[in-house]
């Protein structure tokens, strides 16, 4: 993990690669510097340590979470419900991953710079209501 110091004022986007036993954020400031990053579980004490992590890094403006209807369905319910503004981003192209190489890190930092672009988001689905009921059968 890395960090600066004292970024307490700094407005902060995270951006998440998930996966199924674990989930990368990295942290970005509003002019796209990187400011740490970090692994944690992916069940909620894992959340719970991601979200602190994050509001330690600054102000939060919001996370963009990779996987968000898949690996990422847990942690984008925990923070909804804790506040938070999640957006879904998409992979990162395969252009992207052959100039900067395939790492979770670079992965998470590549979402929190969609964060930041404004393109390629979407609003993750809530999981709930009529259609997730009915997935149930």
């Amino acid at each position: 993990m890395s960090s600066i110091t004292d970024v307490s004022s700094v407005e902060i986007v995270v951006g998440v690669d998930t996966h199924k036993d674990f989930h990368v954020a990295a942290a970005k400031d509003s002019v796209g510097r990187s400011l740490a990053h970090a692994r944690f579980a992916a069940n909620r004490a894992g959340y719970e340590q991601l979200l602190r992590w994050a509001q330690a890094q600054g102000k939060l403006a919001g996370f963009g979470i990779e996987g968000a209807g898949s690996y990422g369905a847990g942690l984008v319910r925990y923070l909804a419900a804790h506040g938070q503004t999640v957006t879904e981003v998409a992979r990162p192209s395969r252009e992207h991953r052959t100039r900067h190489g395939k790492s979770d890190a670079s992965d998470a930092q590549a979402a929190a710079a969609v964060i930041l672009s404004g393109e390629g988001l979407g609003t993750p689905k809530s999981a709930d209501g009529i259609i997730e009921a009915m997935r149930m059968f």
